[in-house]
């Protein structure tokens, strides 16, 4: 199977669950999916967040999903509980289209790697 094809199966699936268990089956896009792996991330599930917040944890989200591509590290945790990351190379500059297949991919591996899909 193509890679690119591999990648949009792996894409749906994780699409498909996650709109499941968080949104009554109503599809997630790119940016809410972001959204709950900085929930996940920063672990205060049961938590109304405000809207800077929200960018936090899109902001955290990215940081996590990056890290494996060597464009973030790990820094700390602050007082809060909040991770905090640092820039170890900048990203490239990437087309919409390609800013979009780099976070699936990164998402995709994310949730392979919790083994929330195969």
């Amino acid at each position: 199977m193509a890679r690119d094809e591999q990648l949009k199966e792996r894409w749906d699936l994780v699409v498909t669950k996650l709109s499941k268990q968080f949104a009554d089956g109503d599809e997630l896009d790119l940016d809410a999916i972001i959204y709950l792996i900085g929930v996940q991330e920063l672990g205060q599930f049961h938590r109304r967040f405000k809207k800077d917040h929200k960018l936090d944890l899109m902001h955290i989200a990215i940081c996590r999903l990056l890290e494996p591509y060597g464009y973030y590290e790990f820094d700390f945790f602050d007082d809060d509980g909040w991770p905090h990351y640092k820039v170890k190379e900048q990203l490239p500059h990437l087309k919409s289209g390609e800013q979009s297949i780099l976070m699936k991919e990164a998402i995709v591996n994310y949730f392979i790697e919790a083994e929330f899909i195969d």
